[in-house]
């Protein structure tokens, strides 16, 4: 695999002897490190450590800095202050996503804007086609890494290794609040920003520091937490980890044919705002109604359900699979679907086609697993 993109954490991976790489997308990546049960449950009950350094960061700045941004995604970025971020997105002129993403606001003159890594390339040509005089987007994908810690404890540890440089915050990592961030901290040395927020369902911080720094910082964030009970965690446990909490994975429950309202996102787009691109289709759906929408299901039948696996109300289809597994957490045969609205009313029972067979599953509420409290999801700001 020595084509693909590695990120500055990839020598660091050779120190766990059950670490397993995979192509994710153009980069060689960890899909595990001790195996995804493992991994999964101690993200749960402990702290996890993440390489994902392969995402996009993105700085918007300039005079237009957050008009442009209220023109390009969904939600309302006159809502942030200093110091906040936002979960938004980006869709087409018909409705469909685009990406969906994280917002940073620095100040209302600059911004720091967290794309998926697969779609960087496309990402930055949709901005870039779309710039506003007084705008200036940086790239900074390749010069900035992205770790991140997760889990019950990763206050703890976070406490243990961290100091301020900023003035914004007095005592330590621990009282950040959910979707809020340090512009300039520091940890292990390395200049940092530091937001608490993640991809998992639990409490969380994610660190964003220079290429040349990450290995530190990772080694160093490892030998603090391992009081706490600290690993590595790869990709596999990630994914089972924003299923249970019912996180949309773009390619999944995003994308180009799928709207943010279908996908269930509804309250993170502000159609009473001015005007954006997609407005007028999202309006249009919202208005009429949805013809389809995401729901949650649950096996009745013995079998998982699997990504693109059909749904039939006898012999019609009535929508597919986009995520679904064996919960690790509650093992329970779960998937979250794209359903006929006329089909997604909770109980509903329905056929999945699993290898030639016709097994029956029924809608069930979502998310599936929710940390009680201090759970940092997307945010509704």
């Amino acid at each position: 695999m020595s084509h693909l993109k590695r990120t500055p954490l990839f020598p660091l991976y050779a120190a766990h002897a059950g670490a397993r790489c995979i192509d994710f997308g153009g980069w060689e990546l960890p899909v595990q490190f001790a195996g995804i049960q493992i991994e999964h449950d101690t993200v749960r009950t402990r702290a996890g450590l993440f390489d994902v350094s392969h995402m996009g960061e993105v700085m918007v700045s300039g005079p237009a800095a957050e008009a442009y941004l209220q023109f390009l995604t969904v939600n309302d970025v006159s809502r942030l202050e200093d110091g906040k971020a936002q979960y938004s997105l980006m869709c087409y002129p018909h409705g469909g996503t685009i990406d969906d993403l994280l917002i940073y606001r620095f100040s209302r003159e600059k911004f720091l804007v967290v794309l998926n890594a697969a779609n960087i390339e496309k990402d930055l040509e949709w901005m870039e086609d779309h710039l506003l005089d007084g705008v200036t987007v940086e790239n900074l994908s390749a010069d900035m890494s992205l770790i991140a810690l997760q889990g019950p404890q990763a206050s703890a540890i976070m406490a243990k290794v961290a100091s301020f440089t900023a003035t914004i915050v007095s005592a330590s990592f621990s009282e950040l609040k959910p979707f809020t961030f340090v512009p300039e901290a520091t940890v292990f040395g390395a200049s940092a920003i530091v937001s608490r927020t993640g991809y998992t369902g639990e409490d969380g911080f994610e660190l964003y520091v220079a290429a040349a720094d990450a290995p530190a910082v990772w080694n160093g964030l490892l030998a603090a937490g391992e009081e706490f009970g600290i690993t590595p965690i790869g990709l596999g446990a990630r994914d089972t980890l924003r299923f249970e909490a019912c996180l949309s994975l773009y390619g999944q429950e995003l994308s180009a044919d799928i709207s943010p309202l279908e996908a269930g996102l509804k309250r993170f787009v502000r159609l009473d705002k001015a005007n954006f691109i997609g407005r007028e289709a999202l309006l249009k759906q919202d208005t009429e109604g949805l013809s389809r929408r995401l729901v949650g299901i649950e096996m009745i039948d013995r079998g998982i359900p699997r990504s693109h696996y059909p749904l039939y109300v006898g012999d019609k289809r009535i929508g597919e699979v986009t995520t679904g597994t064996r919960s690790p957490s509650l093992k329970r045969d779960l998937g979250l679907a794209l359903l006929e609205t006329e089909y997604a009313e909770l109980g509903t029972e329905i056929l999945i086609e699993i290898r030639g067979k016709m097994l029956r599953a029924q809608v069930v509420a979502t998310p599936f697993y929710k940390k009680p409290k201090l759970a940092v999801q997307k945010s509704d700001v």
